[in-house]
């Protein structure tokens, strides 16, 4: 009988996997027919040190000089690896008087500037406000939080709880806008060249019939741009864009914004017009949210300021740029504790200052 819907391959056990309690039962079975240490490394397809320690482990000591040799059993075994598991994470060993300085100043950042754990440590090393040894490092200081060591909650630092890997597929059955993402240099993607931009709307209530906000993200500098639109639609769209032509000028848009990479959504549907100013104009696949990654991400952080679901119609424009603001001040690991404020106004610099010299 054809059997087409059953898989009789056996997956490979992996290296430096522990045991599982079958392959302790395989131990046991084959040590009990005779066969060596190697021979049984070889079936399990472990270390024959493996086995050698497995089966002292699982060995009984013989008590007394009658009666048989004990023998080893996987469940024995399999409870003395248990046990051993209990014991086998190192106490935290923090001074806490001593690192007390930081841990204050520490929550006042996260709680207040909505800094994450990492961003603090990382920024008191550069600025030196501390002395090193009352700096924990960003896993302990994780690990104090999950034992509930520190005065926060989950609350205060929402994002861990948000970090899922999603399966990257791609849907081709609408129409790409414009310029599809495959045809982008693959420096864009490299993280070696300012100027390259994803771009994204993030909504309010009512599905996007009221206030949403355009925003953008600077791909190397992570300087992220929010403006408050009146609509999800074109129109909101190239009021915003008329904002940033102004703010930096139709002769040098091209050097700021050298490529713009948005998704296919409706208030994207006249955004390749922009290219008559120089800009590249690219769309991602339909449903593929993850080629605009740092867009992402940051609409999420924005999301700390306007939960998902609350109206942005309470909030002008000012409280939006203000939000931004608060983000592109914020220290990050990947910029080596440079907020991308900084590098971004030092872009510009140069950008402007080629009028200077001319």
């Amino acid at each position: 009988m054809d059997q087409s819907h059953f898989n009789t391959i056996e997956e490979t056990r992996k290296s430096g996997r522990h045991l599982s309690l079958e392959e302790r039962g395989m131990i046991q079975a084959l040590h009990r027919k005779g066969y060596s240490l190697r021979s049984i490394a070889a079936e399990v397809n472990c270390a024959h040190t493996t086995v050698f320690y497995e089966l002292r482990r699982g060995t009984p000591e013989k008590r007394g000089s009658r009666g048989r040799m004990p023998q080893y059993t996987a469940k024995r075994g399999q409870n003395a690896y248990l046990e051993n598991r209990k014991n086998s994470r190192k106490p935290c060993k923090v001074d806490y008087d001593d690192c007390e300085p930081f841990i204050q100043w520490m929550i006042r950042q996260v709680r207040e500037e909505r800094w994450s754990l990492d961003a603090c440590v990382g920024y008191a090393r550069q600025q030196n406000l501390f002395r090193p040894e009352q700096i924990p490092c960003t896993k302990t200081l994780y690990n104090m939080l999950w034992a509930g060591k520190l005065p926060l909650s989950l609350f205060d630092v929402p994002h861990i709880l948000g970090r899922i890997r999603h399966r990257k597929w791609v849907r081709k059955n609408r129409r790409i806008k414009g310029r599809s993402i495959e045809e982008r240099p693959a420096i864009v993607s490299e993280g070696t060249e300012i100027g390259h931009w994803e771009v994204d709307t993030v909504v309010g209530k009512r599905e996007g019939r009221e206030a949403v906000t355009f925003t953008a993200v600077e791909k190397v500098t992570r300087n992220y741009i929010a403006i408050r639109i009146p609509g999800r639609s074109s129109v909101g769209v190239e009021s915003a864009m008329e904002q940033l032509i102004e703010l930096y000028g139709k002769e040098r848009f091209s050097q700021v914004f050298k490529t713009m990479t948005a998704d296919n959504g409706p208030e994207f549907e006249t955004f390749s017009q922009y290219e008559n100013l120089g800009t590249k104009i690219y769309f991602t696949h339909p449903y593929s949210s993850w080629e605009r990654p740092q867009n992402e991400r940051h609409n999420g952080l924005f999301r700390d300021f306007i939960p998902k679901g609350t109206s942005m119609e309470p909030f002008c424009n000012e409280d939006i740029l203000n939000m931004a603001d608060a983000l592109n001040q914020r220290p990050r690991r990947i910029l080596g504790y440079h907020t991308p404020m900084e590098l971004f106004e030092a872009f510009l610099d140069e950008v402007y200052s080629i009028d200077n010299i001319s």
